[in-house]
């Protein structure tokens, strides 16, 4: 499945781009790790005996990105190592770094749902993402890229830190309606006898859209960032070959956490708030559901604070085998303090371990 089109460019060629205009940093970011992000110290081995065995240990580090909050959803910013514990697969894992991150750079996809059901809200939703955008992009530590979808996906600008580029590509998303579709009393263009590509054109695949986000935008992005998916939409999945765990799997994969802000018609009805907590949740994120403008500009707002305010820990499983198994993550509180206060902890829920290297 690829992302269609609205310029020439094919999705490897913007990728590469994005890649390009990340340049020295993406450089040195192999040759140092940004701050915060852990890497396995090898211990040097001794040399053998003549008959010993030599067995090589290429150990992985996992980072899980999380947020805490207290009861009243305030972030807290104080938390320390021994107010946590971290499992795998309900096993606790040592920990061998833990740090609040507030200077990680950004690689962040607004996912635009411009199906009939935001006809009314689309214009709120544009002023909004603008408005985040121009507060949240620092020259170049951050990149934003800007999708749409109906059925379809459209790539309206790769990954970039120039805000007159995003400006103008969130200006371009607009709702387009369907021939034969009847709003304010219009009919837009000739009813269709038949065909596939109308039926496509009036439907909303959310979860095709967000499993190639993250494949193909999210995934080529420098891997020392903090990733994530903002997505505009009512939740409301009528077409596509992805399901809802296809697109969790997917964001899992590329690390990336997804925002959901749940719009539907007039901001009021017709969002599935369940799919839109689920797939949020389950990548490490929340579901916002603002009632008006007002609220909208709120939901950007926390979602910024949220990102600048996550703590970094770091550890080396237990299980080092490559084998691909998906790996479940929890984080638990051990403060009790913090644990009647009722503080909520949010995090990814797992991984997928890394494979063996094809010999």
């Amino acid at each position: 499945m690829t992302i269609r089109r609205n310029a020439i460019l094919t999705i490897t060629m913007l990728a590469l781009a994005a890649v390009s205009a990340v340049g020295v940093n993406f450089v040195s970011a192999q040759q140092a790790d940004a701050p915060g992000t852990v890497r396995a110290t090898p211990t040097p081995t001794p040399t053998p005996a003549e008959d010993d065995e030599i067995i090589k240990i290429d150990t992985e580090v996992v980072n899980v990105l999380f947020t805490a909050q207290d009861r009243n959803r305030r972030l807290l910013t104080d938390l320390r190592q021994a107010d946590v514990r971290i499992l795998e697969n309900g096993t606790p894992q040592e920990i061998v770094a833990f740090s609040r991150q507030v200077d990680l750079p950004l690689s962040l996809a607004i996912v635009i749902d411009t199906s009939i059901s935001q006809e009314r809200t689309l214009p709120e939703e544009k002023a909004a993402a603008i408005s985040f955008i121009e507060s949240v992009v620092r020259p170049k530590m951050d990149e934003v890229s800007i999708i749409s979808f109906t059925g379809e996906t459209t790539l309206e600008q790769g990954m970039t830190n120039n805000l007159t580029r995003l400006r103008r590509a969130v200006d371009r998303v607009q709702f387009v309606p369907p021939s034969g579709y009847v709003g304010g009393g219009v009919i837009a263009g000739t009813p269709p006898i038949s065909g596939d590509n109308q039926m496509v054109a009036g439907s909303t695949a959310i979860w095709d859209a967000i499993w190639v986000t993250s494949d193909e935008v999210l995934g080529p992005a420098p891997e020392k960032t903090r990733r994530a998916i903002i997505l505009l939409s009512d939740g409301m999945n009528t077409s596509g070959r992805k399901k809802l765990d296809d697109a969790v799997q997917a964001a899992l994969k590329a690390e990336a956490i997804i925002y959901s802000v749940g719009i539907g018609d007039n901001f009021y009805s017709g969002v599935d708030k369940g799919s839109l907590n689920k797939i949020s949740e389950r990548t490490g994120g929340r579901a916002y559901f603002p009632r008006d403008e007002r609220e909208l500009r709120d939901a950007f707002k926390q979602i910024q604070e949220e990102m600048r305010s996550q703590y970094l820990i770091a550890y080396e499983p237990s299980d080092q085998k490559r084998d691909g198994s998906y790996r479940k993550i929890e984080i638990q509180l051990t403060n009790q303090l913090l644990v009647k206060d009722k503080v909520k902890v949010t995090h990814r829920q797992g991984y997928f371990a890394k494979t063996a290297a094809k010999k």
